[in-house]
């Protein structure tokens, strides 16, 4: 049965000069995405060469829908669209009624509508973008034979240009002279004095992939010297995680020299477990010196990867790649989007961003991740105090104060808190999204991102402070308790088949927090579905799923194209409940045939 597209109705219109868009006769895209997820600054990469080809006749509409508080204040989601170089019209959606009457249930999700107005495919994940041409291919041919499509332009508006020194700077490290820092929405590295002016710039300021004397990042992010005799080896000094180009740089001070020295140019879509290693990385966010290593927070996989300079080597350390947060051996540990790094011996601190946390890996004896900070994906606060109970919102930067405890970045709050001795505290509040923090002797150098600035702080006693808890916003699932059949609805876009003669290339993965609301059906096998059996309760149930297909017509099977998600569904399961459902349908990739 066709259905038709619910209205588009929010807070507010973004780029397009405050008006609602006429999106008739026109494919539009609704990109569901909000600006705390890595995999939705995926989507937006892989998006753009669609825009370009389809500019005629598709319209992109991204619909901002948050998962934490801050997400939904106006002038971050403002920043946010200018950050990430959102250039299509955005829709402020900050109660999640947009997502809500789209049926969403993940960030991404993305639908289509047709230009009658009708909505022909659901998705969430990214990976999606080999299959959403061959749809615009087909829509177009359908509907410019019905005579129901209208070309012409879109209607973006652009909004005015920004003019500061730094735009949305994201990590700083320092260098001889004064301090280097990642200058990301220029797409530049700035070099700047003691006092913050600036003194050279590394990069074109073009959005690009481009080594030698003139280069070109995208977003970069992480930044870290390398001991010096190390540097006299390999030719570079500093190490730059250049995020959306999914790269290792070089960088050589002396003369701007930049080389890659890990990562193809596009996004890792394989997972790789503890102790293996892949050509590609998937959105490198940090980077520091440890232990003779490079260790890389790599938020788009969820894992922290280790790269030796003079031999290249790249090896995932830690993390099994499923978004979350479980504590253990490197081997079995979820992570999830971890953006923030620093070393204090044998420790390893890192901010774990999308489930406001901080976390560690201990080397001193058999390898373990645990968590000094954080409850999980979907609560989060601001609160100081005994560090089982303090709550944070989304921290991006983590930094060893001299006594041996550990500043904070606490982004969404806009806060640098302290932990120290199983306690939290907050050192300063009023900053503007600050990402990263370095200690400079007495004083902690803050980059506070939207604020585009680099700030300096003397490091006080700290106070405490408790501005309340948060859960995040998102409908529950009701099901019942008993068996529940899992299904992932996934339909390969035409000219692609799953196939099955060399195994089944499909890979769900499920799980539960707390872990006995899943009494039955949970770990990792092949398959599209899956028999459950649910304890009465409410938690989250953890759903991650990996499909490949290929090419009609190939002679030998070739995974040529990879699609994933992971999904953390709240879930209500009610004993003895008649109106309570027994099966739960995620949608991968849902294409109307009707």
């Amino acid at each position: 049965m066709r259905v038709r597209a619910p209205e588009l109705r929010g807070r507010r219109w973004l780029n397009t000069g405050g008006q609602a868009p006429d999106l008739r006769g026109k494919i539009v895209l609704l990109d569901f995405w909000t600006f705390c997820c890595v995999n939705c600054l995926h989507v937006l990469d892989e998006l753009r060469p669609l825009e370009e080809e389809f500019a005629d006749v598709l319209v992109v509409v991204g619909v901002h829908s948050p998962k934490f508080a801050h997400e939904g204040d106006p002038v971050a989601v403002e920043a946010a669209v200018e950050r990430y170089g959102v250039h299509h019209p955005v829709l402020d959606d900050p109660d999640l009624a947009v997502w809500d009457a789209y049926a969403a249930r993940a960030w991404p999700t993305l639908a289509v509508v047709d230009p009658e107005g009708y909505v022909v495919a659901q998705m969430a994940g990214e990976g999606h973008a080999h299959g959403l041409a061959v749809l615009m291919r087909e829509l177009v041919a359908e509907h410019t034979a019905k005579g129901t499509l209208r070309r012409g332009d879109g209607p973006y508006v652009a909004p005015p240009p920004p003019s500061t020194p730094l735009r949305f700077p994201g990590k700083v490290v320092a260098v001889p002279g004064g301090f280097l820092v990642s200058d990301t929405a220029h797409h530049q590295l700035a070099l700047v004095d003691a006092e913050f002016t600036e003194v050279r710039r590394f990069g074109t300021g073009a959005r690009g992939f481009r080594d030698g004397t003139a280069p070109e990042f995208s977003e970069p992010q992480g930044l870290a010297v390398l001991p010096a005799e190390v540097a006299a080896q390999v030719g570079y000094d500093v190490v730059v995680a250049d995020s959306v180009n999914h790269a290792l740089r070089g960088l050589r001070l002396a003369d701007g020299e930049v080389t890659t020295v890990a990562g193809t140019g596009s996004p890792l879509r394989e997972r790789v477990e503890p102790g293996g290693t892949a050509p590609a990385l998937s959105t490198p966010w940090d980077v520091a010196w440890w232990r003779d290593r490079i260790v890389i927070a790599m938020a788009g996989w969820h894992q922290l990867w280790t790269f030796a300079p003079v031999s290249g080597e790249l090896v995932v350390l830690a993390g099994t790649t499923t978004e979350g947060l479980r504590d253990g051996p490197v081997t079995d540990a979820f992570f999830a989007q971890p953006s923030g790094l620093a070393v204090a011996g044998d420790v390893l601190w890192i901010a774990d961003a999308e489930t406001s946390a901080v976390r560690a890996v201990d080397l001193a004896a058999t390898p373990q991740v645990s968590t000094a900070v954080g409850l999980g994906l979907f609560d989060f606060g601001f609160r100081d105090g005994p560090a089982t109970e303090a709550l944070l919102q989304h921290p991006l930067g983590v930094g060893v104060l001299p006594d041996g405890s550990v500043a904070v970045a606490d982004t969404y709050n806009g806060a640098v808190r302290r932990l120290a001795a199983g306690q939290v505290t907050t050192l300063a509040q009023g900053l503007a999204e600050p990402s990263d923090v370095l200690v400079d002797g007495d004083t902690l150098v803050v980059v506070e991102s939207a604020a585009h600035r680099l700030v300096r702080l003397p490091i006080p006693a700290g106070a405490l402070v408790d501005a309340g808890a948060h859960t995040v916003r998102r409908p529950r699932t009701d099901l019942a308790a008993g068996p529940v059949a899992l299904t992932i609805d996934f339909t390969p876009p035409t000219g692609q088949h799953l196939d099955t003669r060399f195994g089944d290339p499909t890979v769900l993965t499920v799980g539960a927090s707390p872990p006995s609301l899943l009494v039955e059906g949970g770990g990792t096998a092949p398959g599209l579905a899956r028999s459950l059996r649910l304890a009465p309760g409410e938690g989250v149930l953890s759903v991650s799923v990996t499909a490949a297909a290929c090419d009609e017509g190939d002679a030998v099977f070739a995974a040529c194209h990879r699609y994933q998600q992971d999904w953390g569904v709240p879930v209500r399961v009610v004993e003895g409940g008649e109106d309570a459902p027994a099966e739960l349908v995620l949608d991968l990739r849902a294409v109307d045939g009707g």
